[in-house]
């Protein structure tokens, strides 16, 4: 534990970043082996879970030793700063993708981008960008953040009591939302890529799994091979990544796939969180902390590496959006060779991990001195 964190949640917090951004680089080979070429759920999943557990278990501490009123003020200061940040970030975003396009004569990334709606209505553009309805590729996940914790002061109260009420009824939300057309509206009359509706399900069992954890339980004892639920989850990961991998072969896929088990999976939403995506990112998690139930592992010095950024994850997410087209800049001037494609992505790996130690190399020095002493490293 470092101050009281669980370094887990920051390990999976920083691998979930470093997933993020090679995903977010067209053609990376090392966008191969991210969580979403293994099963239906990808990083996201990983984010607004982790942002849910970290969220309420935090707050919580603050709801019961400061009060109600005091929790809603740190609350919505915290998504005050989140909205600063997206409106800073998308400014610099634009810049850096002008830029970037600037400099590549074979694609037009400021469309690529979703930066057009900018360029031939500047005006409105800038108000759509303060009302969160204009939001460029790779510009999604904060303002989903945003106002997944401005709902949070509703729920954290019961949910600190009573959170399999809480879970019920956002359940409910969540399977409603997309047969009645529940979401948030965008530009261009569209709506959110991360509607926020259903992805709040995800975030308040983020939160009830906090809750869960930090409550006294008798541990299961016996055998994995034992338990049903974990032999079902294990099962159900297992068959998620085999139809995955599948898609790189659609002929095979087609043939052995029967047509009853597609119409039942296909499509699969990212935009309403199917449920064949939130099932297997459940399933995934359960296997994962089954399989790793203690702590110890998380103090080598690569893993060490992904949770110092884990505890930086703002910083390391903002900075990862910027180095994205940079990186693609990169690769498109010698058309994508894979030395440069692989190269790009360690270097951003290596500048993300260095912004996160230059941070805390920089909060230990602005620590008193007998505090940083008595710091767990």
């Amino acid at each position: 534990m470092l101050n009281g964190r669980d370094p887990r949640i920051d390990f999976f917090r920083g691998l979930a970043l470093i997933f993020i951004f090679w995903d977010h680089v067209p053609h990376n080979p090392l966008g191969q082996i991210t969580l979403r070429n293994f099963g239906f759920s990808d990083a996201a999943e990983v984010f607004v879970f982790l942002a849910g557990y970290a969220s309420v278990l935090a707050y919580s501490k603050v709801l019961q030793r400061e009060g109600y009123w005091m929790a809603c003020l740190k609350i919505l200061r915290r998504a005050w700063v989140l909205y600063v940040v997206h409106i800073f970030l998308l400014a610099m975003l634009m810049g850096i993708v002008f830029f970037a396009n600037s400099k590549v004569e074979t694609r037009d990334l400021v469309q690529e981008m979703g930066l057009t709606h900018f360029i031939t209505n500047p005006q409105q553009a800038l108000t759509d960008e303060l009302l969160l309805r204009f939001k460029p590729n790779l510009m999604d996940p904060l303002p989903l953040y945003i106002v997944l914790l401005l709902g949070l002061p509703l729920a954290l109260p019961v949910l600190v009591r009573k959170p399999l009420a809480v879970v019920a009824v956002s359940l409910t939300v969540y399977l409603l939302a997309p047969r009645l057309g529940w979401n948030l509206a965008a530009i261009a009359d569209g709506v959110w890529y991360f509607n926020p509706v259903t992805w709040q399900f995800l975030f308040v069992l983020g939160g009830a799994a906090a809750i869960h954890a930090s409550q006294p339980r008798v541990p299961d004892t016996r055998p994995l091979r034992r338990q049903p639920l974990f032999l079902g989850a294990a099962t159900y990961a297992l068959l998620a990544g085999i139809i995955t991998l599948s898609w790189r072969w659609p002929e095979v896929h087609d043939a052995v796939m029967p047509a009853a088990l597609s119409n039942l999976l296909y499509p699969i939403s990212k935009t309403d969180l199917s449920p064949v995506r939130l099932l297997h990112f459940l399933a995934l998690a359960y296997v994962t902390a089954k399989l790793l139930p203690d702590r110890a592992w998380t103090q080598n010095w690569l893993a060490q590496q992904s949770c110092r950024m884990g505890r930086f994850s703002l910083e390391v997410f903002c900075l990862g959006v910027l180095l994205a087209p940079l990186a693609d800049m990169l690769n498109a001037q010698v058309n994508d060779a894979w030395p440069m494609q692989i190269a790009s992505a360690l270097l951003g790996l290596v500048l993300m991990a260095g912004l996160a130690a230059w941070l805390e190399l920089n909060k230990r020095l602005n620590q008193p001195q007998a505090q940083r002493t008595t710091t767990v490293k």
